[in-house]
């Protein structure tokens, strides 16, 4: 992820040569009763554990479409891959943020997508996403079984800044599947600035091979598994006793803020657990899919 709606836009009229110089076949057009709704421009959680504020971010670089050139494509486990672009005018983002992709068909049909960005600011002139390979996803579709080093796409942002780290409090991450995927960002900022402020993760997957990141955690991270584990380590849904410890012995001074991302569902049961510990609402923060 994230890919926010899980496929959730495409716009424009059915396609001509893509205005970002897309040098590669045009993408199929949307499977019958695919999900083809307008992504919202500026992600809001519709939830009532949502904090109101938003960390002010500039809306300029934001405004304005550039060419992003893929350089890398890392697999991360059978259904995700990490895909790696050059984008010189970057202007940087917070952990957290997301951007906007557009695809340019050769007929001229366009699709949208919003997505997470997984690597941290200081990664100068590049950012990096992590996605799912959905099911009849057009976009998704493309990159996990087209895409090849020196296509080029289009990319917009980083937008929003509800979901956004700035590295200054601390930080419990709470996150499931591809949800992880802006959590990651935040881990990734806190390590290559060496910040000394506390910083936690739960992730929760289905098995070890669903892990994204997998080989990128460190004492900060507890993985919890719902169906296959290794050897010795209990399998089941993320539960109040994975949670309670950094809510009690284990909460710094002055509290956690408790950023939450994942399906619907997911989010709503994380969430619940926390305030059922004691994390205060208006301190937890909730991006969602699906």
């Amino acid at each position: 992820m994230t890919e926010r709606s899980a496929e959730s836009s495409a716009t424009g009229r059915r396609p001509s040569a893509a205005s970002s110089s897309w040098p590669i076949a045009p993408f199929p057009a949307p499977l019958p009763g695919a999900d083809t709704r307008v992504a919202e421009p500026d992600f809001v959680p519709v939830t009532r554990f949502a904090v109101p504020g938003r960390i002010a971010v500039s809306n300029r670089a934001a405004a304005l479409w550039q060419t992003a050139t893929l350089t890398e494509v890392r697999r991360e486990t059978p259904d995700a891959s990490t895909f790696r672009f050059a984008v010189p005018g970057w202007a940087g983002h917070l952990p957290g943020q997301h951007l906007m992709l557009r695809l340019t068909a050769d007929d001229g049909y366009t699709a949208q997508r919003h997505y997470s960005i997984a690597s941290p600011p200081d990664d100068a002139g590049h950012i990096e996403l992590t996605l799912d390979h959905v099911e009849g996803g057009e976009v998704s579709g493309w990159f996990h079984s087209v895409a090849k080093p020196g296509d080029e796409v289009e990319v917009r942002g980083p937008l929003s800044g509800f979901f956004a780290w700035p590295g200054d409090r601390p930080a419990l991450l709470i996150g499931a599947g591809s949800g992880v995927v802006p959590l990651m960002s935040m881990i990734r900022h806190h390590r290559a600035r060496d910040l000394s402020v506390p910083l936690r993760l739960l992730v929760s997957a289905r098995g070890p091979e669903d892990l994204i990141y997998a080989r990128e955690y460190g004492a900060e991270t507890t993985p919890v598994f719902t169906r296959r584990a290794p050897k010795g380590v209990p399998v089941g849904r993320l539960a109040a006793s994975h949670v309670a410890p950094l809510l009690g012995a284990e909460q710094p001074p002055g509290g956690w803020e408790a950023y939450v991302c994942g399906s619907n569902a997911f989010a709503e049961h994380a969430s619940r657990l926390l305030v059922a510990a004691g994390q205060p609402v208006d301190r937890i923060r909730i991006e969602r899919f699906g």
